[in-house]
């Protein structure tokens, strides 16, 4: 397999790296000046994957954080970082959003560059860290001390590969590999490929301990990869036991291929005749029901909508198994812009008029008498038990799904994201498959590429994991 020419493509060329440390430096320049000239002690430093020399063409994003003493209050390391961070902002003419993780952070555009301009400690070893973002530059130093040239490489072969087949990121909406992590897999076994040959062998709670810190015990994830610069935190923490396994699946088949097969695990999946009318019709020939629910998204960081998503997705799919729908798949999707989507498909979707409720055995006098004269003449013996027979409210998934979000009392049934209430209970749509992709027009958020793609992923499952 020839990788050089794998990595000729993927691989940012000196012109792009060039460019990327000019505008890093240029910030960096910047904001230590304005500190020097406001007499704020602190000190900005290259972290991340620039630092590291290991992002992928094009994906150049650059982190810079303002490190302040560990005798600084939290209060005085938030207002002061942001205060240099807009600052910079300004006087660089670059646009800003705030946005927060463990505490506020800037991201700045300028040149066609995204930058992050995170405040953290100034800390020399994981026993002082005091916010989560301080461990940034312990990460960053390590990898550029133990990460050689060729591993570098390596390491942009494998975030590439892990992108393609959709595991990259640790994010909530991925629930991928960390660059962190990809760094760390190319620091234990050394190579792309090998890398790909060990993980093919992997199996539940395996184990990667760079430092042999021996604290695997205190974790129970799918991948224990022990953080070397903190032998209590496991790097491998965000990682799902499905893009794990995702991986896994993957690499087996990269290895089982051919030279021309493996080539195009570096690149995006080829979709061919992926139309609405295409999709439809392969919803169609499955002969279930799938029905969607839009709701509009709320004005916050898509890192804290997905969860509430995925929450309210799953609480939905357990009220209507719990009342006999039998549900296939549920999944969701957003533009992250304006629309959030939860689709549900059924195998099962429409409930015959009575249901039963089982009653106490036979055996048991008291609790029989109780019992009939609770339900009165609808109560027959089945086997041992008594059992009323009872006509069901909800016949249909609509049924349900319109009595739950009729009112703020009715929704209280479900486990809902709390930013996703108001949401959903004033702007929610119901619709079948065939109505949503039937009404999708050009003027419409929903007519997404990325929509269509999703929808052929679902109904493909696995296909970015074998080519």
């Amino acid at each position: 397999m020839d990788y050089k020419a794998i990595l000729n493509e993927i691989k940012p060329n000196e012109a792009e790296k060039n460019e990327i440390l000019d505008i890093s430096n240029e910030i960096i320049s910047k904001i230590n000046q304005i500190a020097s000239e406001e007499e704020i002690i602190c000190e900005a430093k290259l972290v991340g994957s620039v630092a590291k020399e290991t992002f992928l063409k094009g994906n150049g994003d650059i982190d810079i954080f303002i490190s302040f003493s560990l005798n600084t209050s939290i209060d005085d390391l938030k207002e002061k970082g942001l205060f240099l961070a807009h600052k910079t902002a300004i006087e660089l003419n670059a646009d800003v959003v705030e946005k927060y993780a463990s505490h506020p952070y800037l991201t700045i555009y300028i040149n066609g560059q995204e930058v992050d301009i995170v405040p953290c400690y100034d800390i020399e070893n994981s026993d002082q860290i005091k916010s989560a973002v301080d461990r940034t530059i312990l990460h960053t130093e390590y990898i550029k001390k133990h990460l050689n040239a060729d591993q570098k490489d390596e390491v942009i072969l494998l975030k590439k590969f892990m992108k393609e087949i959709g595991v990259y990121g640790s994010e909530f909406k991925v629930g991928g590999f960390a660059g962190y992590l990809c760094e760390m897999l190319i620091l234990k076994y050394e190579t792309f490929k090998n890398t790909l040959i060990q993980s093919s062998k992997w199996r539940y709670n395996g184990v990667i301990d760079l430092e042999d810190h021996k604290t695997f015990k205190l974790f129970k994830d799918p991948l224990i990869a022990i953080d070397p610069t903190d032998k209590n935190r496991n790097v491998g923490a965000a990682l799902s036991l499905e893009k794990m396994n995702d991986f896994v699946f993957a690499s087996r088949n990269y290895l089982s291929s051919d030279d021309d097969k493996r080539l195009s695990f570096f690149y995006p999946l080829n979709r061919k005749n992926i139309s609405k009318d295409f999709i439809l019709n392969s919803f169609n020939n499955r002969e279930s029901k799938t029905i969607l629910i839009s709701f509009s998204l709320p004005k916050m960081a898509m890192d804290n909508v997905y969860p509430q998503i995925s929450k309210t997705t799953q609480s939905l799919k357990n009220k209507l198994e719990d009342i006999g729908f039998k549900i296939i798949y549920t999944s969701f999707w957003s533009d992250e812009k304006a629309i959030g989507l939860i689709l549900i498909e059924f195998d099962s979707w429409r409930l015959s008029k009575y249901d039963e409720n089982i009653g106490p055995k036979i055996y048991y006098k008291t609790a029989c008498e109780e019992f009939i004269e609770a339900h009165g003449d609808n109560v027959f013996l089945k086997n041992q038990f008594l059992v009323q027979k009872k006509e069901r409210k909800f016949r249909t998934p609509e049924d349900l799904i319109n009595f739950i979000f009729k009112n703020e009392e009715n929704i209280k049934i479900l486990k809902i994201g709390k930013d996703l209430k108001n949401s959903i209970l004033n702007e929610y749509k119901l619709f079948s498959i065939n109505e949503f992709l039937d009404n999708l027009d050009e003027n419409n958020p929903e007519n997404d590429e990325n929509f269509l793609f999703f929808l052929d992923d679902y109904l493909n499952p696995s296909q970015h994991l074998k080519r």
